[in-house]
């Protein structure tokens, strides 16, 4: 699989560079090679990258040289994602990367102008320059395990410099605070809507509505809480959504007494746990839905996030008495999530 060629120097001394060639139908679908100054140690690289080499060809995947980032990602998707539990944003990114045409190129060999296409092309399509800016993340990422794991020679300098670049030009940037809010009139009409709704639907939209606006939680928390984690008036949640831990991060949080009117009145169900047994997916659809039925525009339902942890200012609670509500890690982070109305502040 490996040849050394020896070459006499213009000083008289010897090089000798191991070349590793690995064919398949009659092509050369991987080469490379390294020059020493004795053989010895070019028969050692030669014997170590071979025996390196049949191992991922044993694996079924050959990542070398000619590895394209389309093969890099896949690998990142299948190794580091069963431990790394991703959330659904960063998971199906990885998947839309796989089709793109900057995944079909050898990933030893991207560069800068590479990246700066890459995205200028996805703006063209009508992607958000945080959207954009995330596919740069995402990329980085997968080329950090894929340096440390195969130890390919892959030039994160250059993504760095396209970012940068990219930057410069305002075409990428971090994504914008949200401070959309649930006006009067939609809270009624929503609430109205979701009444008529639930006459006849299986999810209890009409609490489910309620019980966020009241608790600060996500979708996917709501479907997940469960009875055998309360301590009135206080609940746990495991698995709480955290920058960098998220499995095992089990966080006690409290409950206002209307969420808890709430929780009441749902029926139990026999071998279920949670209280509210659906998919978070669901869930969200039927809030889309309702909006899009209402002529309610922009409002999603994490904003109801905001529109609870805003509410509790409103309603005379301190930073510190919010957060063990909202369960929000720094006062920094709360910030984003609190969009108070001067109307509603309580007289002190």
């Amino acid at each position: 699989m490996g040849t050394i060629l020896t070459r006499r120097r213009k000083d008289g001394q010897s090089s000798y560079t191991a070349v590793i060639r690995l064919k398949k139908a009659g092509k050369v679908i991987h080469s490379e090679s390294e020059t020493f100054g004795r053989k010895a140690l070019a028969q050692e690289w030669m014997r170590r990258r071979e025996a390196e080499l049949d191992q991922h060809r044993a694996r079924g995947t050959l990542h070398g040289a000619k590895t394209t980032l389309a093969s890099l990602i896949t690998w990142y998707r299948e190794t580091v994602g069963p431990t790394a539990k991703w959330g659904r944003t960063k998971a199906f990114d990885l998947l839309r990367l796989e089709g793109c045409d900057i995944a079909r190129k050898v990933a030893t060999e991207l560069g800068t102008a590479d990246y700066i296409n890459h995205v200028m092309a996805r703006r063209a399509e009508g992607a958000g320059p945080a959207t954009v800016g995330n596919d740069l993340v995402w990329i980085g990422q997968v080329l950090r395990s894929a340096r440390a794991g195969f130890n390919l020679p892959l030039r994160l300098d250059f993504l760095a410099d396209a970012r940068h670049e990219l930057r410069q030009r305002k075409v990428v940037r971090k994504s914008r605070w949200r401070d959309r809010r649930v006006t009067p009139a939609e809270d009624v009409a929503l609430r109205d809507y979701f009444a008529r709704r639930d006459r006849r639907a299986q999810i209890p939209m009409s609490d489910i509505y309620a019980y966020a606006v009241l608790t600060t939680r996500r979708q996917e928390e709501i479907t997940e809480i469960r009875r055998s984690n309360f301590e009135r008036p206080c609940a746990w949640l495991d698995d709480v959504k955290h920058p960098t831990m998220k499995e095992g991060n089990r966080k006690k949080f409290r409950m206002p007494p209307e969420a808890w009117e709430i929780i009441d009145r749902q029926r139990a169900i026999d071998g279920e746990d949670r209280v509210f047994p659906y998919n978070p997916k669901s869930v969200g659809a039927a809030f889309a839905r309702a909006c899009k039925v209402l002529g309610i525009e922009n409002l999603t339902f994490h904003d109801l996030r905001h529109e609870a942890t805003s509410r509790l200012f409103e309603r005379g609670y301190a930073i510190q008495e919010v957060q063990q509500f909202s369960l929000h890690e720094s006062w920094q982070t709360l910030k984003r999530y609190t969009h108070l109305r001067p109307e509603h502040l309580v007289d002190r």
